[in-house]
């Protein structure tokens, strides 16, 4: 998997590119966490070209998921495929996600 990470507007977006697994979900959680060590609260996760997601990547977005909402931060999720926005479905994660249908959609959820 392919992570691009830049910053837009005080907010760190990350392009997931390729299958968010047990042997890819490490090297996110690192990208993750060091933006938050240095101070990002505020997090989207651009889905467009996300392939597949395991229960590995579903428990790095929860954990800094969790993790921002103590900063009073939140990540915003973007650009699905459906059959990736339907393991979210079924995992109940929309229910405390916030889903947007593209990247201008996400940017003014903040």
């Amino acid at each position: 998997m392919e992570i691009l990470d830049s910053k837009e507007n005080d907010m760190d977006v990350f392009k997931l590119i390729g299958r968010l697994d047990s042997n890819t979900s490490p090297d996110l959680e690192k990208k993750i966490f060091n933006a938050i060590e240095n101070g990002s609260v505020n997090m989207i996760l651009d889905f467009e070209n996300l392939d597949y997601i395991s229960s590995a990547g579903l428990r790095v977005i929860l954990k800094a998921t969790k993790n921002l909402k103590r900063s009073d931060g939140m990540v915003v999720l973007c650009s699905m495929q459906d059959y990736v926005k339907e393991v979210f479905e079924i995992a109940g994660f929309d229910s405390f996600l916030p889903i947007a249908s593209n990247m201008d959609d996400a940017m003014k959820m903040f």
